[in-house]
Parts: C-alpha cells; sequence; structure tokens
C-alpha cells in the first residue's frame, strides 16, 4: 500500500492533534445539522481556488417529493448545445450540499468544457431512502426532457457522483439502462459506495483518514435503507444484470475503505460488456477531490479525470 500523500498526512496530523486538545462527542450524540454545517466549513476553507470563469445558476426543478435545488453551471466559451453532467455530491447521504461541492463541479465545468448540473437531493434522516435516490433519478429525468432548455444536447447526458453522489449516479445509471427515450453517454463514479456489505479487506481494514467506520456506519443508520423493499437501489454493486449500462470510469483513493468495492465495480461493469475503466489514486484519501487546495495530487487528478470526461461527452 502506497503512503499517505504528504500533504495529507500533515492535514491528518493536525487534525488528530486539534482532536486530542478538544476532544467531540461521538457522532451519534451530535444533530445531523451541525454536522453538516461542519462539513461545510471545512470543505469550503479547503478549496478556495477552483476556476472563477464559469457561470452558474441556481434554481430548482419540480421531484416527486417537492423541488429539487440544482445549480447549473456553464463555463467560459462553452458551446450551445454542450454535453452535460448531472452531479450528485458526497456526503453519506446525510452531509453534503450544493456549496460544498461547488469549487469539484467548476473545475469538471471548466476542464471538460462541459455543463454541470449539481443536484441537491433529499438527505436522511429527516427524508429517509429512497427519498434520496428518487430526487437523483428526476433530475436527470428532468435533463433529458428539458435539455433544450439548458443549452444541452440530449445525447451527451453523463451522471456522476463522489462517495453517496456516487451510488446515486450508479443506481441510477442501472435505472436508465433500459430507458431506449433517455440513454446516459457516461458515468463518473468517484470513490462510489457500492455495497452495503462489509465483506471487502477495504472496509475490514481501512478505518480513515477522512471517512472513519464510525462515519460510515452514523450515514448508514441513518439513511435507513436496511430492510427496505427498493434495498437493491442502495446496492448496484449487487445487481444481478448491469449488461446495457452506460459507458464509466471508476475511481477509487487508495486510503478509503470504500476502494476496494469500487474497483469492485467496475470488473463487473466490464464483465457485463460495459465501456469501464478503472483509474486508483493509491496515495490519495477519501474526500479529495473536494480538497483540492491541500495537496497539488488533487489538482492532477481532477484534470485526468476531466480529460475522461470531455473525451465521453465534450
Amino acid at each position: 500500500m502506497s503512503a499517505l500523500d504528504p500533504a495529507f498526512q500533515a492535514l491528518v496530523e493536525a487534525q488528530a492533534k486539534q482532536a486530542a486538545e478538544q476532544p467531540l462527542p461521538p457522532l451519534d450524540q451530535l444533530p445531523p445539522d451541525m454536522v453538516r454545517a461542519g462539513y461545510v466549513m471545512q470543505r469550503q476553507s479547503q478549496d478556495q481556488n477552483a476556476p472563477k470563469d464559469v457561470e452558474t445558476r441556481d434554481f430548482a426543478i419540480p421531484g416527486p417529493h417537492g423541488d429539487i435545488p440544482v445549480r447549473l453551471y456553464a463555463p467560459a466559451g462553452v458551446a450551445t448545445p454542450s454535453g452535460l453532467l448531472v452531479y450528485y455530491h458526497g456526503g453519506g447521504w446525510v452531509i453534503g450540499d450544493l456549496d460544498t461541492h461547488d469549487g469539484h463541479c467548476r473545475r469538471m465545468a471548466a476542464w471538460a468544457g462541459c455543463r454541470v448540473m449539481a443536484t441537491h437531493y433529499r438527505l436522511a434522516p429527516e427524508n429517509p431512502f429512497p427519498k434520496g435516490h428518487d430526487d437523483a433519478l428526476a433530475a436527470v429525468t428532468w435533463a433529458f426532457d428539458h435539455a433544450g432548455e439548458i443549452g444541452v444536447d440530449a445525447k451527451r447526458i453523463a451522471v456522476g457522483g463522489d462517495s453517496a453522489g456516487g451510488n446515486l449516479a450508479a443506481s441510477v445509471a442501472l435505472d436508465l439502462k433500459d430507458d431506449a427515450a433517455r440513454q446516459l453517454a457516461f458515468q463518473l463514479l468517484l470513490y462510489p459506495a457500492t455495497t452495503p456489505d462489509w465483506k471487502t479487506e477495504s472496509r475490514k481494514t481501512l478505518d480513515g483518514p477522512i471517512l472513519s467506520f464510525e462515519a460510515m456506519r452514523w450515514f448508514e443508520k441513518l439513511v435507513a435503507a436496511v430492510g427496505h423493499p427498493q434495498m437493491h437501489r442502495m446496492a448496484p454493486g449487487d445487481a444481478e444484470d448491469l449488461e446495457g449500462a452506460a459507458p464509466a470510469l471508476v475511481v477509487t483513493a487508495g486510503h478509503d475503505c470504500l476502494k476496494d468495492e469500487g474497483a469492485a465495480y467496475a470488473e463487473r461493469l466490464k464483465a457485463a460488456g460495459v465501456a469501464a475503466r478503472h483509474v486508483e489514486y493509491p496515495s490519495l484519501p477519501h474526500d479529495f477531490y473536494i480538497m483540492a487546495d491541500v495537496s497539488p495530487a488533487v489538482v492532477e487528478a481532477a484534470k485526468e479525470t476531466a480529460a475522461a470526461l470531455k473525451a465521453a461527452i465534450g
């Protein structure tokens, strides 16, 4: 296993020192809103230098449980129509929002030369499973049905997301694989959660940095998907039939408890005849795409990811 990137190692050590001096209660004892606010402050402070020449517009689209907030990104000089990435932020289905991932979406739009529609789906526990997944599907369906209105070529629409957002993107890609009227061009799965089963080696051994076992189990408890009749939507990695899913790039981080299930999902997609590629960044941790100011390695990885997106829908 490769050593953790030195800049991230320094960050982890600083955070450990702070935690020792000012211990926090267990996650179970904190209200989700407090955790959300801390996550926004932390991630925004670690990502302040994203491209500025990207126009944004916030609006809401209709969904099965009410309006869904979205943010449309259009980089300077983008063609009309362009490709579109419908993007779902990470955060364990519980935290994260349009602002935590703003810098990342700006980089993808600017460097891939496409529009991006970031989607703020409903979060647990206030909105338990499958409401977030319902919102994710509604958002991409809306994008297909209103492509011309937002300057998009409906034949060049991709879904993407990181962590829990990668789970949503993979789930949506399976939902749409047999929809002849809405054929995705690509799925961009960044360190995705693909199964609730803790059977992989990385789920057993990589307790942090960044994503701890405590946090992962807290997320899973609050989203309350286990035992639900639609549980299969939370577990794309366990789906029986992947044939016909959109081409995929699956990115994993070497220091991440989710890395093995991401790699396994890429292999299952390939075995089903899907044009899938797996890239691992062995020295990086979970959540790295939205921590671009921490290490130059993040920017390099983001450029490579954007290049793959451009090749797919540019």
